[in-house]
């Protein structure tokens, strides 16, 4: 019998000027040793995931690097029996830029970076998830078992203070027609952000992929089958004492993607959901959008869905 456990980490396709990438090789106080990987790492609490990437890559190989964008977000499950846990990651992949020579690895879990061609890359063992941000082959290690949805969203945590804690993960679609309304839902009484209008979208299961989890979200919480079209970026707010259903203050931590989603049909949406953190769907036209009272998030993924 194993314990789930989630974690958001985030890494990075890291290049220089001579469009090599940065891979590290993970020692054998990791999970995998001997296998190679983006260099990065699990996002501390109340940490943006961008910083991670950044302190990461400086404890791994000693470099400065520079995000400059996000490039996907993908979930993987993996039974660790030594520590008799299933472990959920979400992975925020993003590209990066660094220059200079690799420097000998701080973190204890490395035991080498190297800048390496694509080619070179082909012929080394990659963990899957660096194989997959890279487009070249995957390898037979570390495959996921089979999805656990039965599991909750997200769980929370005893710090070591004593006070409750969670680092939960979301995915969230800024919604449009053909006639670019925007559908947006609004946050039921006894939840954060009650009455402010939000994005469609939520807390992804226990081994879920991020998208998935976006498209079920928006057909439960609004009726509407959607399209996504384009990976947005990537939100990180910290409420150290949030109080929601359960009551009680929550240092809570949101790490929430967001994606841009077209729907071909626009009907009137209706809130599936019964009982749950949504009251009310509705389309907006563009123009009345900056009057509404909105969620940070969705006030970030509109700016967003702005730049080309």
């Amino acid at each position: 019998m194993t314990e789930p456990l989630r974690r958001v980490a985030a890494y990075a396709v890291c290049t220089d000027h001579e469009e090599r990438v940065l891979l590290v090789r993970e020692s054998d106080r990791s999970g995998t040793p001997g296998v190679w990987t983006l260099p990065g790492g699990g996002v501390w609490h109340g940490e943006h995931p961008e910083q991670a990437v950044a302190r990461e890559a400086a404890d791994e190989a000693a470099l400065a690097v520079a995000v400059d964008g996000v490039l996907d977000v993908v979930a993987d499950i993996r039974i660790v029996p030594a520590q008799r846990v299933t472990l959920h990651t979400d992975r925020i992949i993003y590209t990066a830029l660094a220059e200079g020579d690799p420097g000998g690895p701080v973190s204890p879990k490395v035991e080498e970076a190297r800048w390496v061609t694509r080619e070179e890359a082909a012929a080394m063992q990659l963990r899957p998830f660096a194989a997959n941000a890279l487009k070249l082959p995957l390898t037979a290690i570390d495959l996921p078992p089979e999805r656990v949805p039965d599991l909750p969203s997200f769980l929370i945590t005893d710090h070591p203070d004593g006070n409750p804690r969670v680092q939960r993960f979301a995915a969230y679609a800024v919604v449009h027609d053909p006639n670019h309304q925007v559908l947006l839902t609004r946050i039921a009484d006894g939840y954060p952000g009650a009455g402010r209008w939000h994005l469609p979208g939520g807390g992804t299961d226990f081994g879920e992929q991020p998208d998935e989890a976006l498209l079920r979200e928006l057909v439960e919480e609004t009726g509407h089958v959607g399209r996504i079209e384009r990976l947005l970026g990537v939100a990180s707010h910290h409420e150290p004492e949030q109080v929601g259903p359960e009551g009680f203050p929550i240092d809570w931590h949101g790490v929430r993607a967001f994606y841009e989603v077209q729907v071909e049909e626009t009907r009137h949406p209706a809130a599936i959901e019964v009982g749950g953190s949504t009251e009310e769907a509705r389309w907006f036209a563009l123009d009345a959008l900056p009057n509404l009272p909105v969620t940070d998030v969705t006030h970030e993924a509109l700016a967003a869905l702005r730049r080309p």
